[in-house]
């Protein structure tokens, strides 16, 4: 069956900058307060967004650092919606997010503000964050948005730290009236490779919860870095059976949306990556440009193939609507084509090899 994302990605996500004013632990992209010479340009930028749109791809998510810290946001986000794009951005806790800058985002055509919320309780988020006061500031600018009408997301970071705290995260998003409840599983990337990473077994403890609440929240929740959630859910309503085509049963993208796979991520110098979690570089906007590079790169298109995979991921009846994280993978592996450590499931072929080899 041709794979849907083959030609065109789910969503691009453009690092704008990597200037920022907080101090995250577990920050990807290990941002420094100064904006680098060497970012795209606005006409570079738009440029881009052009691509984006020639490419078919219907999302771009404004990230960074604090995407905050260009002076040419609201413009981006204006041009990017004249276009037809879906615009979202996700911008830091500080107070260069103030009500005239959502209010004039609103007006230009922004789709959704996410913001990141790593614990229910101000300490919790404000060390994670490295900024008193961060906690307040996500909470109030949420509200704002939400005064202005404008659709608001909610995104957390899973850490030994807050894995407890999903129940009462969760309600603090329903009581914010967010659209998406958004959960990030660490990849250990970055100023994150600093801290643990949950065991698998606590993984899909996690998991379990995540798709509990997801049953009569208000709010949608999806995952990010951790795509065996899709086969959580797909194993509590039709069983794990062998899974063939693309209908998954469970209303998201009608394939496994992952690094390279439905996916791609321009830095703020337009280094092309699979995603910000996958740290190879596949080319340069400025020289293939992002059509080219998602379609025909080598690491891409490995990536869209699940028979590549390897490990129990390639043995995986899941391997078409999960795949495991290709970022994690490489974090902890060094192939991006490896078995994801942080999934408990055991796949049936796995489990029939390794009976076999017992009986050696």
């Amino acid at each position: 069956m041709k794979n849907p994302f083959a030609t065109s990605p789910f969503l691009v996500f453009w690092e704008t900058t990597r200037a920022c004013d907080l101090v995250c632990q577990h920050c990807r992209a290990c941002a420094v307060p100064q904006r680098d010479p060497r970012e795209l340009t606005h006409e570079e930028g738009r440029a881009l967004l052009r691509d984006i749109r020639e490419l078919g791809c219907p999302m771009v998510v404004l990230t960074g650092g604090d995407p905050a810290k260009r002076d040419d946001l609201v413009e981006l986000v204006r041009y990017g919606s004249q276009l037809g794009l879906r615009m979202a951005l996700t911008p830091s806790a500080t107070p260069l997010v103030d009500r005239p800058l959502l209010a004039q985002l609103r007006d230009v055509g922004l789709s959704r503000l996410a913001m990141s919320l790593d614990s229910a309780y101000a300490d919790g988020h404000d060390g994670f964050r490295g900024v008193v006061g961060s906690h307040a500031r996500t909470l109030a600018t949420l509200r704002i948005a939400r005064e202005l009408g404008m659709s608001t997301q909610l995104n957390t970071t899973l850490t030994t730290r807050n894995v407890g705290e999903l129940r009462a995260i969760a309600q603090v998003a329903s009581v914010l009236g967010v659209a998406l409840w958004s959960v990030f599983l660490l990849v250990p990337t970055g100023r994150g490779t600093g801290l643990d990473p949950l065991s698998a077994e606590r993984v899909e403890e996690a998991l379990l919860e995540l798709a509990a609440i997801a049953s009569d929240a208000p709010f949608d929740v999806k995952t990010t870095a951790a795509p065996q959630f899709r086969r959580v859910l797909l194993q509590q309503k039709v069983g794990p059976h062998e899974i063939t085509g693309i209908a998954d049963g469970i209303g998201r993208a009608p394939y496994g949306v992952n690094d390279g796979q439905g996916i791609a991520f321009v830095s703020h110098v337009g280094d092309v990556y699979p995603s910000g979690f996958l740290p190879i570089s596949c080319g340069n906007v400025r020289g293939a440009g992002l059509r080219r590079i998602y379609r025909t790169h080598p690491l891409f298109l490995s990536l869209r193939d699940a028979e590549q995979l390897t490990g129990k991921c390639g043995e995986c009846e899941f391997k078409r609507v999960c795949g495991g994280s290709r970022a994690r993978a490489y974090a902890v592996h060094g192939s991006p084509l490896g078995y994801d450590p942080s999934c408990a499931y055991v796949p049936k072929r796995t489990r029939a090899r390794l009976a076999e080899e017992e009986q050696v």
